[in-house]
């Protein structure tokens, strides 16, 4: 099971890599105003995106076969749970983000991006609590 936890740690790791630069794509992509380097910006962020998505499926994969082995105790585990579900959530959110800025329909500042990127550091900072300290 050490090798499982030790791919999904790695996985893990990688995902959150991906959620963390996508939304600062998106702080320039709301602030740029010159067309090629509006088409970079988004051609980094469609294939930051995509590998992100890759990563996403072994981490949750490798999750799911450790909840397997271990078992599912603990109201920690539950709380995670719920977190994980979450941060799927803002992944998909990020992929709906993309399409807004694809399709010129983006209706956010550059502050309101520089926020939401907040998201995935308290996501990964409330799991990794709950995971290590189990507080309950």
């Amino acid at each position: 099971m050490l090798w499982i936890k030790a791919f999904h740690i790695v996985f893990i790791a990688s995902w959150f890599a991906g959620l963390f630069y996508l939304p600062r794509i998106f702080v320039n992509l709301a602030q740029e105003t010159e067309a090629n380097a509006t088409a970079r910006l988004l051609l980094m962020a469609r294939k930051l995106y995509r590998f992100t998505t890759i990563l996403m499926f072994p981490a949750l994969a490798f999750g799911i076969w450790l909840w397997l082995g271990y078992g599912f105790k603990g109201g920690w585990l539950h709380a995670k749970l719920v977190l994980v579900i979450v941060t799927i959530g803002y992944h998909h959110a990020c992929g709906s983000v993309l399409k807004k800025f694809e399709n010129g329909a983006n209706r956010r500042t550059h502050t309101w991006y520089r926020w939401f990127n907040e998201a995935p550091v308290v996501l990964l900072l409330a799991i990794t609590i709950l995971v290590v300290v189990k507080p309950f």
